[in-house]
């Protein structure tokens, strides 16, 4: 039984709101393009607002989401230009001015990737023991091992079964032993974690809680309410800012001293959006996420949420091989001062160090 309760992506468009205002003065104006359609970053998109023959217009004011973008005192079409902006849904709406009163029009467009995500080969360098005990959610690779949170209820709520006690540790690369442990609340599924100086930063499941404890000590500093997003997935720390997935195609950004939302994108690669973004790791300047339940580890950019490279693990450690408790892949570690990438799985008897290299 899965430890995690597939959520899909709350990826619903924006869909046209109907216009308010005054409305016995209410005038049928029409905006193009159509709501949902289907841009490529740099496409160019001509905004137009047709009006009524006999509409007196004093102005139009055009917004993009929140953003002023131009006004017009005609119905001459207008161009956004799509370069610089995040992918996903959009929202596009036309303030029309007449005679002291304001009627809304809008839709919205959905942007893309302009590419296919790059594809990337993998090759083993290493291959290390795993504790089997573990089911891991968060990994970070520190001082030749790793910090490591597994998750499981000792006590679970109603439906979910006792698959053992979420706990942090800190493990030997050579051997896989743990060296360090902390149980964590038996009725709490332990999540993703980051190292942000002195401290480890959790994230829990279904809680909305997060935990903040003594990087070397294992003790519990403090506790905070952790309301964003839909649920506590995978997290990851770039010196700046913290990067948290929650079951969708979004990854937030916090605050690192008060985790709070500051911000987020939305993954897409030139399909559509990609769902169930998982465990993180921030390497070089981009995010590499697990995607549950599939043997794909992505390449994301961290400020438009493109995937831009895709590497296909499946051959890594084939499902007819495993060890038997062993369940999905989820794990990434980067080494910064050596370039060493690592991999593993929940409940995993091995863990990998692997290079990528382009195809």
């Amino acid at each position: 039984m899965k430890k995690k309760l597939v959520l899909l992506s709350a990826f619903a468009l924006l869909f046209a709101w109907g216009c308010h205002g005054d409305k016995d003065n209410q005038q049928d104006f029409t905006i193009t393009p159509d709501a949902g359609t289907t841009y490529k970053t740099g496409d160019a998109v001509a905004i137009k607002l047709a009006f009524p023959k006999d509409a007196k217009v004093d102005s139009v004011v055009y917004m993009l989401d929140s953003t002023r973008i131009a006004s017009k005192k005609d119905s001459s079409a207008i161009s956004l230009k799509t370069d610089s902006l995040p992918l996903g849904a959009r929202m596009i709406t036309a303030h029309v001015y007449q005679a002291g009163k304001i009627q809304d029009v809008t839709t919205n467009i959905v942007l893309l990737p302009a590419k296919a995500p790059e594809e990337l080969s993998f090759k083993v360098q290493k291959v290390f023991p795993h504790d089997i005990s573990l089911y891991t959610e968060g990994l970070i690779y520190n001082d030749n091992g790793f910090y490591e949170s597994s998750g499981g209820y000792l006590d679970p709520p109603p439906g979910i079964p006792a698959d053992g006690q979420s706990k942090l540790v800190r493990t030997n690369l050579q051997t896989g032993k743990i060296l360090q442990q902390k149980l964590i609340n038996p009725k709490v599924f332990a999540e993703g974690i980051a190292v942000i100086g002195d401290k480890i930063m959790m994230l829990t499941w279904k809680d909305k809680i997060g935990y903040v404890f003594d990087r070397k000590t294992f003790e519990l500093k403090n506790t905070f309410n952790n309301n964003v997003g839909v649920e506590g997935w995978g997290v990851t720390y770039d010196g700046n800012k913290i990067y948290m997935d929650d079951s969708t195609n979004r990854i937030w950004f916090l605050n690192k001293d008060t985790y709070q939302q500051t911000g987020y994108i939305d993954v897409y690669d030139d399909k559509g959006p990609v769902n169930e973004i998982n465990e993180l790791e921030y390497i070089d300047g981009k995010l590499y996420a697990n995607v549950y339940n599939t043997d794909n580890i992505l390449v994301i950019d961290p400020k438009t949420g493109a995937v831009v490279q895709r590497a296909d693990m499946s051959s890594l450690y084939p499902k007819s091989q495993r060890n038997t408790e062993a369940d999905v892949l989820n794990g990434i570690a980067y080494d910064k001062a050596t370039k060493r990438i690592f991999v593993t799985g929940k409940k995993w008897n091995k863990l990998f160090q692997v290079s990528f290299s382009k195809k």
